[in-house]
């Protein structure tokens, strides 16, 4: 059997797996990067790009960014529209709306479309070997590192970079993340074309309806008039209803008597398809001898929102970033490899904890009902809103119960 040795390498060419690639890349550091499947390949997901994402681009490479807006698998979404669970519908821009908001926004594209972008990005780079169809099948600790087996080939390497997945196998078995349901959500997402009523200016929508509270259900606008639809909800959440959400995707579309006359017409492009979300609202430990985990392996989904893209892409940056303080040193064990995980919460663990606070006050429909209503009534209330998305010190004024006295007792 071929035997390869890289001193990197990186299971999981998705966008956690490819950023850390590149900026290791960079940084003059070379990598192998490996992935079970042929691009383009398709990956079940909102397909929401939030401003980190280009945030991400630019500090990777300046021509990134306007090169991925020219592309036409994609469009620009700027904002959100909050369908609380009386149906009242409070339309927020990321940033605010004032003649000050410079700040670039999201994006929407398939994730077929987007990986295969950047997987081309990252083939361009001499410094990265990439092997595609080949999958790790087995995982074994040496003295130095890992050896990797897969069906072809066995990888020896002094560092692992697992960005394999939310249903990361490594993750389980050599670095101890389990699935709690309570830290997990359920997903189903399919395709249509010709949804009726969607926002003019691209704007994602997410309907609070109150069967489904805490989770959701999404309507994502995507190029040539197609949309990404979906329903998302808390694991112990659908065991404990004993929900059928492929059921409940169903009754919605079909019976809902607001959204069901939007999809009239409309025309499901693909299969339903379910996928699972390992959320951050439980810290981890993300780093251990001679091993980093990235994105959804590492279970970096915001809570609330859902993102991961965004998240999985600073996983990569700062596993670069780790790794080039580490080599330093001369050796990737643990210790050396620690400040991954300060890094990781110290940017993201804010977020992960208001989002988690969130998603918890979600429950209560009425609460709900009321900050929608008094956003729509109240033009700062709702400048502010929609600057949290952007700001975790605004945001956490949502953890706050003087927010909500404020809300109840303020003037319209």
């Amino acid at each position: 059997m071929k035997v390869l040795e890289h001193e990197i390498c990186i299971v999981g060419a998705g966008p956690g797996g490819v950023m850390a690639a590149l900026f290791l890349a960079k940084a003059g550091i070379p990598s192998l990067i490996i992935d079970q499947a042929k691009f383009p390949r398709d990956k079940i997901c909102g397909d929401a790009l939030s401003a980190k994402c280009a945030d991400i681009l630019q500090k990777l490479n300046p021509e990134i960014l306007p090169d991925f807006k020219k592309q036409d698998f994609q469009i620009s979404s700027d904002g959100v529209n909050f369908v609380a669970p009386n149906l009242e519908v409070l339309r927020l821009k990321f940033g605010g709306s004032g003649p000050g908001n410079k700040k670039v926004g999201g994006f929407i594209a398939k994730r077929f479309d987007l990986d295969h972008y950047l997987f081309q990005w990252m083939a361009q780079e001499p410094l990265i070997t990439v092997l595609e169809e080949t999958p790790a099948q087995q995982f074994i600790r040496t003295a130095d590192g890992w050896h990797i087996q897969t069906p072809d080939i066995r990888i020896e390497t002094k560092l692992l970079l697992d960005a394999s997945g939310a249903q990361s196998a490594f993750a389980r078995h050599h670095a101890g993340i389990q699935k709690e349901e309570i830290h997990f959500s359920a997903g189903l997402r399919v395709y249509y074309k010709d949804v009726k009523g969607m926002d003019p200016d691209n704007f994602i929508e997410l309907h609070f309806l109150k069967e489904l509270l805490p989770g959701y259900f999404w309507i994502f606008p995507l190029p040539n008039g197609e949309a990404n639809v979906g329903i998302g909800v808390r694991s112990d959440v659908v065991r404990k209803r004993r929900m059928n959400l492929k059921t409940e995707l169903k009754k919605i579309i079909e019976e809902h008597p607001v959204i069901s006359k939007r999809f009239e017409g409309a025309t499901p492009i693909d299969s339903v398809r379910g996928y699972g979300l390992p959320l951050g609202s439980k810290q981890r430990k993300l780093s251990g001898d001679q091993y980093l985990l990235l994105g959804d392996a590492a279970s970096l989904i915001d809570p609330f929102t859902g993102e991961g893209i965004g998240n999985a892409m600073i996983s990569g940056m700062k596993a670069a970033e780790i790794i080039l303080a580490a080599r330093t040193k001369g050796n990737y064990h643990a210790e050396s490899l620690a400040g991954y995980d300060a890094a990781i919460y110290r940017r993201l663990g804010k977020e992960f904890a208001i989002s988690t606070k969130f998603l918890q006050l979600v429950r209560y429909q009425w609460l709900f009902n009321f900050i929608v209503r008094k956003a729509n009534r109240n033009a700062t209330l709702r400048e502010t809103m929609g600057c949290m998305f952007e700001s975790v010190d605004l945001r956490r004024k949502l953890k706050n119960p003087l927010f909500y006295l404020k809300l109840l007792f303020g003037r319209d």
